[in-house]
């Protein structure tokens, strides 16, 4: 039986992933360690399982595998914890860090310690992701010329305050969500990102926050692809989610379509002002989990790495610099 337990529930995706962890068969929840006593008062109640503020309370169990959802910039000091308490799989929410040179440090550490970190990106187990990068693995739609993408949602402070706190985030809107996009075509084209050229503002929520809340991002590639991210937290309180992704990739054969989130059904109640949304497709983070919880059991690294994760930042520091010069900013 492979235990697994969290670290932090500072990450509104620990919600899902202890449930995530509780449907896998052969795996054990062993419950979760967080320094905020608050937090684990609220979520050992919700959640009816054991939680503790007391470190090596939780290690005692012997986790075979954790999972990290403190906050970004913690997200070091948690792995450098839980190597010190011997465990050797790692699952770390993203971004993999707030800074490259966190983000470094984490990845030579792991290669040091033969520790398998896995990055938390649970878009490249998309149901209608996987079927087009399957086609297009397959040359179904020929050659791949660029991306026109979108990753936006809710201000993610509606669900956890630290979102919009630079220091505890790392940034706003290009933080949060440029990731898992450059992820996904990293991932698709079998290529890295060679130049990022950024543009952000305050066009939403301006004045509420001191971080930016929309963000578009360029990116070129090795092999001359390109792509197009709009990150913006540009979804207003009372959308039916808090997010979505979704992507155009044109080929020359022509273009492909491609939206994560529409397998649902949307609902209007009399008692409810605003439609609702109810999920019936696949769960990627459920994917992800059961990836994690494999990689385990098969003593093998999981396919999404520490520097799938690194490699992220990279591109997102470079954002940065190009959002503050003006220009484009080479990898």
């Amino acid at each position: 039986m492979i235990k697994i337990g969290i670290m932090s529930f500072a990450h509104l995706h620990a919600e899902a992933y202890i449930q995530n962890i509780r449907s896998i068969p052969g795996v054990e929840w062993i419950g979760f360690v967080d320094p905020d006593s608050d937090r684990v008062k609220q979520f050992s109640e919700q959640f009816r399982t054991w939680g503790t503020s007391d470190f090596d309370e939780f290690f005692a169990k012997k986790p075979d595998g954790v999972v990290i959802c403190s906050e970004n910039n913690n997200h070091l000091s948690m792995v450098e914890t839980a190597i010190a308490a011997g465990v050797k799989n790692i699952c770390c929410e993203k971004p993999l860090a707030t800074t490259l040179e966190d983000a470094e440090k984490i990845v030579s550490l792991t290669e040091s310690k033969k520790i398998n970190l896995m990055t938390a990106f649970p878009m490249r187990f998309s149901a209608p992701i996987v079927a087009v990068k399957d086609q297009l693995d397959r040359g179904v739609y020929g050659k791949i010329y660029c991306f026109r993408s979108e990753n936006e949602g809710q201000m993610p402070s509606l669900h956890r305050k630290w979102f919009v706190d630079k220091k505890l985030a790392g940034g706003g809107a290009l933080q949060d969500h440029l990731v898992h996009l450059t992820d996904l075509f990293r991932w698709i084209t079998k290529s890295e990102v060679d130049s990022v050229y950024a543009q952000s503002s305050q066009c939403f929520h301006r004045g509420e926050v001191d971080v930016e809340t929309a963000g578009m991002a360029m990116l070129h590639f090795k092999n001359d692809c390109f792509a197009t991210i709009d990150c913006s937290w540009s979804r207003p309180d009372y959308y039916p989610t808090w997010g979505g992704l979704n992507f155009e990739v044109v080929t020359d054969r022509g273009a492909v379509q491609v939206d994560a989130f529409r397998q649902n059904l949307s609902v209007y109640r009399h008692d409810i002002q605003n439609q609702v949304w109810h999920y019936w497709g696949s769960d990627s983070n459920q994917g992800m989990i059961e990836e994690f919880a494999a990689s385990i059991r098969e003593e093998r690294p999981a396919c999404i790495t520490a520097t799938d994760g690194l490699r992220a930042v990279e591109v997102v520091q470079a954002a940065y610099e190009s959002a503050a010069s003006g220009q484009t900013v080479k990898l």
